[in-house]
């Protein structure tokens, strides 16, 4: 079918529902909904199948559904209504909650239901949730809605009392900053993780904090330190720890309330935007992983099991800074340091990476220096995995990944990737050439041909996809809170393969032949000639991108690589596998030649 995704933003469940029509045959074209824009001279100009909103703030108008089905995706379960679902869910509490399709009609969330998939509610941020447990969901419904439409035989079910299986409506109105507030006197760190969790990464709580007002985002519990409720504690990777009822609270980041006539503001690590305000506090070391009582917050991580050493990150939004790029590092190079054979890298729930943190460049006295700083500092991150030869690398890529993040992933030796990560291995829609050393780690694995095509058409691709074309080595298929053990099965496996010495071996060797050649020296050297002539210049079009993503302006237009009507097909498939095969691979999973266990632990979608 032709299928037209209508959208209040390009966001990352539009995203993966786009990638994912595709690798089913689907064509699929995209249009935002803007104000300035008629949607249903935009619809018409598409002559759709079948129109599905994954994301849209705004009703379809009438002459759109009346002309066209139109199915939009609620994050709420079935009979649920009204624009802050997800956010009542989390505040309250609520441990299992739902995603319905259903038919655009006269009322808002009112129409006929073709799929609703429910999932559990952890304790994690709403953007977390969505991302992960929510959008699994999410995209089972659409498959399925999208299924029976196209059969033409299946009734889909009204939502009205007349129905013989009536369930009483939801409807729950907005969730302002006047029930999100936090009373540090009277809160319990339950209570305000919750408020937090449910603002997480937007709108935000508003609150007063060092004689200013400011939106917390993020928010993860304490157990060790006490202060009177309302106080700043410690600081710890620019995250501030504020003392509640009965423990704290470690808050990321922190977002300017926006003055009148000023342009919008935008999130921050919460010491950065603080600034001078911030008084002095201790800085607090990461806690020992040795001891897992311990409830604290960190956004590095190592443990150990056997010869495997699994080194975890999550940065908020997956944006890297060069200050977390250097901690990463060094929490790198410390892990290569252990006697261990497997090295993960990664292997969380949420974001791997996005690469450099535009936010933090935005927000610099000098953002071209910002610039360059910061990609060097990835650099150098993505030049130590290159480098080791000791052990076996993996890159656990448990959520989306982008730009510099997905060529970090690269620079493993194996890609393992969840199902439900989105990735975006490209660079030109922040006007950059890019570096992370791509122009040697994207061709060897995929071919220079297919490299050139991922770069130009600039699309999102599922993990599945990607493993298609020789990007992933092993696609995990599990929810998002099982990844982490799953990987780690893996990984001890990994260690214990008779061929895994000779891999590493080998490794040292390759790198010699390599240097011997063409240095890796002079790729990154290429790349970042391009990348300094981009930040140097100020009329350069990364500027006015960074500044318009960092404020989230909207665009004119929906850009043209998205109005583009595409599919994934086997044609493509085939010309990436003729592609791969013109070179030596030089990556891929020693674990293929295993099957699965008998009890399933482990599938491979």
């Amino acid at each position: 079918m032709h299928i037209l995704l209508v959208a209040s933003a390009f966001n990352s469940l539009t995203q993966r529902v786009h990638a994912e029509l595709r690798d089913h045959g689907h064509t699929v074209a995209v249009e935002l909904a803007l104000p300035e824009r008629p949607l249903a001279e935009a619809v018409r100009r598409h002559t759709p199948d079948l129109v599905l909103a994954p994301m849209l703030k705004t009703a379809i108008p009438r002459e759109v559904w009346a002309a066209y089905p139109c199915f939009i995706v609620h994050p709420g379960p079935f009979g649920d209504r009204g624009p802050s679902s997800l956010d009542w869910a989390i505040q309250r509490g609520a441990d299992r909650w739902g995603v319905t399709v259903l038919q655009a009609d006269e009322e808002m969330d009112a129409g006929d239901v073709w799929a609703s998939v429910d999932c559990a509610v952890p304790p994690v941020g709403k953007s977390e949730l969505y991302r992960g447990e929510i959008a699994d969901a999410a995209l089972t419904a659409v498959l399925l809605a999208v299924e029976r439409f196209a059969s033409g035989t299946h009734t889909p079910r009204p939502q009205g009392p007349a129905h013989a299986e009536y369930t009483p409506v939801r409807i729950r109105p907005y969730l302002g900053q006047s029930v999100r507030r936090i009373d540090w006197d009277a809160d319990s760190t339950e209570t305000v993780l919750r408020k937090l969790r449910a603002a997480d990464s937007q709108p935000g709580v508003l609150d007063v904090l060092c004689d200013a007002e400011w939106y917390l985002h993020g928010g993860h519990p304490e157990g060790g330190l006490r202060g009177t409720p309302g106080e700043l504690l410690a600081t710890r990777a620019g995250a501030i720890c504020r003392a509640t009822t009965d423990g704290a609270v470690w808050i990321p980041e922190l977002r300017r309330r926006r003055a009148p006539g000023r342009p919008p503001t935008y999130r921050l690590p919460a010491a950065h935007a603080l600034g001078d305000r911030l008084p002095s506090l201790p800085e607090l070391a990461a806690p020992d992983c040795a001891d897992p009582r311990r409830r604290t917050w960190t956004d590095i991580g190592y443990r150990e099991d056997g010869n495997v050493g699994i080194l975890s990150f999550s940065f908020p939004g997956g944006a890297m800074s060069t200050t977390q790029c250097r901690r990463l590092l060094d929490a790198y190079r410390q892990a290569c340091a252990r006697p261990t054979s497997v090295l993960v890298l990664g292997g969380q729930r949420d974001f791997f990476s996005n690469g450099i943190h535009l936010n933090v460049i935005e927000a610099a006295e000098d953002p071209a220096a910002e610039s360059w700083a910061n990609i060097n500092a990835m650099d150098d991150l993505v030049e130590a995995v290159l480098t080791t030869t000791d052990r076996l690398v993996v890159c656990a890529v448990a959520g989306n990944a982008a730009a510099g993040g997905m060529m970090l992933a690269l620079a493993a030796d194996e890609v393992w990737c969840r199902t439900g990560a989105v990735l975006n291995p490209h660079y030109r829609l922040m006007g950059l050439y890019g570096s992370e050393y791509w122009t040697y780690t994207l061709p060897r694995r995929v071919g220079a041909a297919t490299a050139d095509r991922l770069l130009s058409e600039a699309l999102p691709m599922s993990a599945v996809g990607a493993r298609d074309l020789g990007l992933v080595d092993r696609v995990v298929d599990c929810g998002p809170g099982d990844f982490a053990a799953e990987v780690g099965r893996l990984a001890a496996r990994l260690a214990a393969l008779p061929g895994s010495p000779s891999r590493i071996a080998a490794k040292k060797a390759e790198l010699e032949r390599q240097e011997c050649g063409e240095p890796l020296a002079a790729f990154r050297e290429r790349e970042l000639a391009r990348m300094r002539r981009t930040f140097d210049d100020p009329d350069a079009p990364y500027h006015a991108l960074r500044r318009a993503f960092v404020h989230k302006e909207r665009p004119a237009r929906t850009p043209p690589h998205l109005d583009l009507a595409t599919t994934t097909t086997t044609a493509t498939r085939a010309g990436a596998a003729a592609d791969r095969s013109a070179r030596a691979r030089v990556t891929g999973s020693a674990l293929d030649d295993l099957p699965p266990r008998p009890d399933g632990w482990y599938q491979e979608s």
